[in-house]
Formats: structure tokens, sequence, C-alpha cells
């Protein structure tokens, strides 16, 4: 995935789930990584990261 398709589906899935975005981003490629699926299990933690970064610094 492109970094602005990857910030653009970050964004539709924080507005699909608000806050648990992050959670379900991380779910998604931990999922990926048990069934092998190595290059989405990377896609999915690039748009965790960037839910992250979207968070802001002091949001937890």
């Amino acid at each position: 995935m492109r970094e602005m398709e990857i910030h653009d589906y970050a964004r539709q899935l924080l507005e699909a789930h608000g806050p648990q975005a992050i959670a379900e981003a991380a779910q998604k490629a931990i999922e990926c990584e048990k069934q092998g699926e190595v290059e989405l299990a990377k896609d999915w933690r690039h748009v965790e990261a960037a839910l992250k970064m979207m968070r802001g610094p002091h949001q937890s």
C-alpha cells in the first residue's frame, strides 16, 4: 500500500471506529501475521502507526 493510501484508510478507520481504530488495526495485523500474510500485516502496522500519529502525543 502506498503512504497516501495508508493515511486515507487510517482516516476512514478512525471515522468508523473512533478511539478503537488503533486496536482494530493492531488486531488485523496480528491476524494477518498468524496466517502468514506478512505484507498485509505490514500494511496494517503502517495503518496503526498512522492512527497513532493522528491521535497526537498526549493521548493514550
